[in-house]
């Protein structure tokens, strides 16, 4: 490296740059190769001792971690911004991972990302550190009976057996944080957010193994993503949301449920101005217009659909096209075929168990996308989905279209051709975008 970056006069042009550039460039390594950059020149090594982040990854046993720790002893930094701990060591082992963590903790480390199977009761005590992440790889998470993380905003933890009262100790314990993040933990019955004053943001990820929690109690949330199983979550009281995306997670052999409660978990979102679905949640919704299950008015105005473009969304989307009189904004974002997705088949086999008849079901307008494969979507599939969306609503101004598949541009090419006529026919602004970021407001 160090002589790929000298010039002709045979001086070390990248060691020429001003330490906090080096130090950004050595913070985007693991900690292992940005030690090994470092011996090439006696700068980088005093460089790298002043690096804010570091990235370790403890796959190795034995004394080198004990010699590795007497090298970061002569780390300068007192204020850290970053570490991140992935460790797949055995027990005896163990003092080592708690001793990195220690030394991150004495340097007022603001954001920790940690991938062990336990944790050190210390690290519950902390002033300093704002973001945690924790995977926990399958493991309990023991929390001891006092939490400080009084500057904590962010929280995610992954992966583990979590019970309702180690929730209530952390919130005890968190009294500034702001987004919680739980992903595919388990045995978490009741998530009761209501002392958690500053909670902002919720971020929950359920699947057929990890279905907890099972009921929400969050009244001061804003902001809601939910991945539920196929056994949805009750939410008990949000009654703060201005903003929410909801989707299922399809990861076992279970066939779809006849008590369609996720129409309920529609009464709980009626109100919501901003809200998100995912395939699998308009599939289920399909099912329940399908079965004359009576969906709720709902006050969205900005409204977005993640989705292929099926025969088996369209009933659902329809009738919430229909049940929402104040939509303003709608987007369409066609994704491509996914591991979680709901087999179609399986709908096929309900309606079949259900003694419907599948020919009888499915309307024209949902039949005339019927067959249709990611890989066989053309411009004229998506100009039609549109037209049945223009048709089924009667307030909105603004439609946006992403899509998300292989031969995206050259669709999008073709679809931009077809907007001023399908715009001026509907009295809708349209936008093709090229790319996810424009999907922001």
């Amino acid at each position: 490296m160090a002589e790929e970056g000298r010039n002709g006069d045979g001086v070390d042009s990248i060691s020429l740059l001003p330490d906090v550039i080096l130090q950004t460039i050595l913070s985007s390594l693991e900690t292992d190769i940005a030690i090994r950059t470092s011996i090439l020149s006696k700068r980088w090594r005093y460089v790298w001792f002043g690096t804010p982040s570091l990235h370790l990854k403890l796959y190795k046993h034995g004394p080198e971690g004990d010699s590795f720790i007497k090298f970061i002893e002569r780390y300068t930094v007192r204020k850290m911004l970053n570490f991140e701990l992935w460790a797949n060591v055995r027990d005896k082992n163990s003092p080592y991972v708690n001793r990195w963590i220690e030394f991150a903790m004495s340097r007022n480390v603001e954001n920790m990302s940690l991938i062990v199977s336990k944790v050190p009761d210390f690290f519950y005590i902390n002033n300093s550190i704002r973001q945690i992440s924790v995977d926990g790889s399958y493991s309990g998470l023991k929390i001891p009976s006092y939490v400080s993380w009084t500057s904590l905003k962010m929280l995610s933890l992954n992966y583990f057996t979590l019970y309702d009262k180690c929730i209530d100790k952390i919130i005890s314990g968190c009294p500034v944080l702001e987004s919680l993040s739980l992903s595919f933990c388990n045995e978490l019955m009741v998530l009761d957010l209501s002392k958690a004053l500053s909670l902002r943001t919720l971020e929950i990820y359920r699947n057929t193994w990890f279905p907890g929690p099972k009921q929400i109690v969050a009244p001061l949330i804003r902001h809601l993503r939910l991945t539920n199983s196929q056994i949805p979550c009750t939410l008990v009281d949000v009654s703060s949301l201005n903003k929410a995306r909801v989707d299922i997670c399809f990861s076992g052999p279970a066939d779809p449920e006849d008590d369609f409660l996720q129409v309920q978990m529609l009464e709980k979102l009626q109100n919501i101005e901003k809200l998100t679905f995912g395939e699998n949640f308009l599939k289920i919704l399909s099912l329940a217009e399908l079965r004359c299950v009576p969906f709720p008015s709902l006050k969205v105005k900005n409204l977005t659909l993640v989705t292929m473009i099926s025969q088996y969304v369209i009933p659902g989307i329809v009738r919430m096209l229909q049940n929402s009189p104040e939509l303003k904004k709608l987007t369409i974002i066609h994704t491509s075929e996914y591991y979680s997705a709901l087999p179609e088949r399986r709908i096929d086999t309900y309606l079949d168990l259900k003694s419907l008849n599948s020919d009888q079901c499915w309307s024209v307008k949902a039949r005339v996308f019927e067959n249709i494969r990611d890989c066989d979507i053309e411009s004229k599939h998506v100009a039609l989905f549109m037209e049945l969306m223009f048709k089924n609503t009667k307030t909105l101004e603004k439609m946006v279209v992403w899509l998300e598949s292989y031969d995206h541009g050259r669709i999008s090419e073709e679809l931009l051709e077809m907007v001023p006529v399908l715009s001026e026919n509907n009295n809708v602004t349209i936008v093709i975008s090229s790319s996810e970021s424009n999907l922001r407001d």
